[in-house]
């Protein structure tokens, strides 16, 4: 039997291929979100175990909490937060087996992103006026 050459197969798609679209930003952030509350989760136990230890642990956090790039990674963790929990309520919905289209689709991926950023400045408009 004669030798032939290796049948041509096709590349499997990826990122060079495909243009990025809203769904697969949404995806890609989804991710990125729930790494950063995991890592973020650690603000909330220093918290509390300041908290736990007394005043002088409690200031000393409170002091790089209040610090601009406290306030910076806080805010980071609040955009987080609520994207991942807007992401997460897209995903139910399509749950249900509602939305899957390319326009429903589309307003989920933009209303995701503009519920996250409205909701975190909504926050700490209040937070900063109190």
């Amino acid at each position: 039997m004669p030798r032939t050459s290796p049948a041509q197969r096709p590349l499997s798609p990826h990122l060079q291929i495909y243009k990025p679209s809203i769904t697969m930003v949404m995806s890609i952030l989804h991710r990125v979100t729930g790494a950063a509350l995991f890592f973020g989760t650690l603000l909330v136990v220093a918290l509390l175990v300041a908290l736990a230890a007394g005043k002088d642990a409690y200031g000393n956090v409170q002091a790089i909490y209040g610090s601009w790039i406290g306030k910076l990674v806080l805010f980071g963790y609040t955009w987080a937060l609520f994207h991942h929990m807007l992401g997460g309520l897209r995903h139910l919905i399509w749950d249900t087996g509602a939305m899957f289209g390319r326009e429903a689709r589309m307003k989920l991926g933009w209303a995701t992103i503009i519920g996250s950023v409205g909701l975190t400045v909504l926050v700490w408009a209040m937070v900063l006026m109190r």
